[in-house]
């Protein structure tokens, strides 16, 4: 949602008399900076050759192969995350990947005397929250809505509105919500200045 024209379009108004104006305004400069980073960030992808909308945020992500290969969903929030981009990595609508996430794409077959590498996507569907040093690995889908637990390590692929945790990762009994009704871009100093005051 970091896209300038989009918060200037859906920003909230105060009349220029009231206290809110101001408070507001306070709000969008003291914040100021760290938007125009994340704009930058995403705009530098883009000339690469990656797909983000214009509504997701990235945060100090860490990018290993081509650029090309990247494709994030409409208010879409990485934080500080490493993804490593031998093959594709899309990933959808609303979702949250949280610090220390780290996506892979290739690994080697270790029962080859030669040690080829291998390749394989990742898919990560809407709405799915991927919480602080997870580690998802290559060949993995990740369905709509799943959560994928702190420090888990994702061998295989979550069925939607899984919840996962451990390492390796496992499913536990409790299901998440199948409606979802949030914005995790929403949840930025930044954006709220803008959009809620």
């Amino acid at each position: 949602m970091a896209s300038l024209s989009y918060l200037w379009k859906n920003r909230i108004q105060y009349p220029i008399t009231s206290i809110q104006f101001y408070r507001v305004w306070a709000k969008r400069l003291l914040t100021l900076r760290d938007l125009l980073k994340r704009n930058r960030r995403r705009r530098k992808l883009i000339r690469k050759g990656s797909i983000i909308d214009p509504t997701a945020e990235i945060g100090e992500i860490l990018i290993g192969g081509k650029k090309k290969n990247l494709h994030v969903g409409a208010f879409s929030f990485l934080g500080k995350v490493s993804i490593m981009l031998h093959e594709k990595v899309v990933i959808g609508e609303n979702v949250c990947i949280n610090d220390g996430v780290q996506i892979l794409t290739a690994s080697h077959d270790v029962s080859d005397p030669l040690w080829p590498s291998i390749k394989k996507p990742v898919v990560i569907d809407d709405f799915v929250w991927i919480a602080t040093d997870a580690m998802i690995l290559p060949g993995v889908h990740i369905g709509r809505g799943a959560v994928v637990g702190a420090g888990a390590v994702v061998s295989k692929d979550v069925a939607p509105y899984e919840i996962i945790t451990g390492n390796p990762a496992k499913p536990i009994t409790k299901k998440r919500t199948t409606e979802f009704r949030y914005n995790p871009c929403e949840f930025l100093a930044a954006n709220r200045a803008w959009l809620i005051g």
